[in-house]
């Protein structure tokens, strides 16, 4: 047997495992980004004095640029060179990580996070294209298992790492960290990796049949996308339809949302294929892998907010409760690979999807004294079901799929996730903030002076404050405080805990989604991975 052509290959004349490598570094350092910065919140809601739900958008920004970018890669890399466009992401993140780095205000630092995640958004599928074509078909399954592990030991890593860096640097560290790593991979992507000849042949044949980029398509996306995000994020800060800004931005999203359906189910090359989320098979993996991505993106937000701001912990310490959660989703990926081959994706996604909602339910019972271990233990179930959709969600969402099709459904199943995250993120925001308040006007109804069991707190309080050294009026004035306190924190827990109950109920409602899911074909070989 004749020596594979070097100009069919990605890797060139140099070695496959190389370009791997630097592949996998790239994707690292983009993933990672999706939680590094979320331990870091109260960090950066000090440093740029703004409130826990404004620098919540540091984390939806992010993401809602990098679904947007997403439905856009693929054919931009297949118009305008794989190499070129993958070089330009690589370079727009790292530049854009710099900007995060020394953001000034939170304004500035949103426009740069925006940024941040177009350049993310576009490296996430050329990595795998870039994979797939630098190895022969027969050595592709370990060349996707070293991406995958890249996928997903960055979340464990991030959280854990942005902490550090917070408590021992400042927040800027978790933005700054991606400049050497950034500059590296885009030195090595540069001397390793080529455009293949399929590639460049299927580029003069786009150039040649005049096919060009859906930019209406991109633009009623982006606008929908965007429109809706600032509605959820603002929504309670604005007074919902109150507000002149949420009535305006909602009428944007209706716009746009009402134009992309005719406008994409009439061109030959839609930037969103609609007709994909029309069939059974793959729009219910699409509200599936959404539903997913608000519990995993929600979860990982709200566990250290919630460990830093009632529980005292550092953010490194925050960080550490979620990592064993990350350890078992590595080990549940190779346990859940080999399932996969004799158990049907819906049912593994039904399983995943109860463990989680079981995962929450358990997270509702909390009180004051609960140690680090409920967390740690909590946060390894839902690593646990993760894999279970994650893995199963490819399969079956490339059932039925034609081959042209396949790199526009795994940018809508990573679009979908993205999305979702970004909407669980605002919406389990908005929902701590109503609840919170509700909360407090319920409890406040039973703190009047009239109220016995009011006087007796009262007493005992002002009781331990005086025999602490506080005199008469210092004891009561502490008194009136610890009282006030307890209230904002019991109303804190029940907010939290009905944040919880939701999502338990959104990850319940998928389970009837899966198992509506047909049977998928066994085939030989394994499909790419989405991140």
């Amino acid at each position: 047997m004749s020596a594979p052509d070097p100009a069919d290959s990605a890797a060139g004349g140099h070695n496959p495992w190389l370009v791997a490598v630097v592949v996998a570094i790239a994707t690292f350092m983009e993933v990672l980004d999706t939680t590094i910065a979320n331990v870091a919140l109260r960090y950066i809601s000090g440093g740029l004095a703004v409130g826990p739900d404004e620098a919540a958008w540091v984390v939806t920004s992010y993401l809602v640029a990098n679904a947007i970018v997403l439905t856009a890669s693929s054919f931009v890399a297949k118009r305008y060179g794989r190499k070129a466009f993958f070089m330009a992401a690589i370079a727009l993140f790292t530049v854009s990580s710099i900007l995060c780095g020394f953001a000034w205000s939170l304004e500035s630092l949103l426009v740069f996070r925006v940024l941040q995640g177009l350049g993310g958004g576009g490296m996430a599928p050329l990595a795998q294209s870039i994979l797939a074509d630098s190895f022969p078909p027969e050595k592709r399954g370990q060349a996707f298992a070293l991406y995958g592990i890249a996928i997903v030991v960055a979340p464990v890593v991030g959280p854990t790492l942005g902490g550090w860096l917070s408590d021992t640097y400042s927040w800027h560290w978790c933005f700054l960290i991606n400049a050497p790593v950034g500059v590296i991979a885009l030195g090595l992507i540069h001397l390793l990796v080529q455009d293949p000849k399929s590639a460049i042949e299927e580029r003069e044949r786009l150039r040649r049949e005049g096919v060009d980029f859906d930019l209406v398509g991109f633009v009623l996306v982006a606008t929908f996308l965007g429109s809706l995000e600032v509605v959820l994020d603002q929504g309670q800060r604005k007074d919902w339809f109150g507000s002149n800004l949420i009535v305006t931005f909602a009428v944007f999203m209706g716009i746009a949302f009402a134009a992309i359906i005719p406008w994409e189910l009439t061109r030959r090359n839609p930037v969103v294929d609609l007709r994909l989320l029309g069939r059974r098979q793959f729009g219910s993996c699409f509200l599936v892998m959404m539903a997913t991505g608000a519990i995993l993106i929600a979860t990982t937000q709200f566990l250290p907010q919630l460990l830093q701001d009632h529980f005292g912990y550092t953010a490194t310490w925050a960080g550490l409760a979620l990592s064993p959660g990350g350890l078992v989703t590595c080990l549940m990926m190779f346990v859940i690979g080999r399932i996969a081959s004799v158990v049907q994706p819906k049912y593994l996604i039904a399983g995943g999807a109860a463990i989680i909602a079981v995962a929450m339910v358990d997270l509702t019972n909390l009180y004051g004294d609960l140690d680090f271990g409920f967390f740690v233990w909590s946060r390894i179930a839902i690593g646990i079901g993760l894999p279970m959709i994650f893995l199963s969600i490819t399969a079956a969402s490339y059932e039925g799929i034609a081959p042209a099709q396949t790199d526009q459904a795994s940018a809508l199943i990573n679009v979908a996730r993205n999305v979702g995250g970004s909407m669980g993120v605002s919406l389990a925001q908005n929902m701590l903030a109503y609840r919170q308040q509700f909360h407090t006007s319920r409890l406040v109804e039973h703190v009047v002076p009239s109220e016995p069991a009011y006087q007796e707190t009262l007493r005992h309080a002002t009781d331990y404050f005086a025999t602490h050294g506080a005199s008469t009026v210092d004891a009561q004035s502490q008194a009136f405080a610890w009282i006030g306190q307890q209230v904002q924190t019991q109303s804190a827990f029940l907010a939290y805990i009905d944040v919880f109950w939701t999502l338990a109920m959104v990850s319940a409602a998928t389970i009837p989604l899966a198992m509506i899911l047909t049977s998928v074909k066994r085939r030989g070989g394994a499909p790419a991975t989405g991140h």
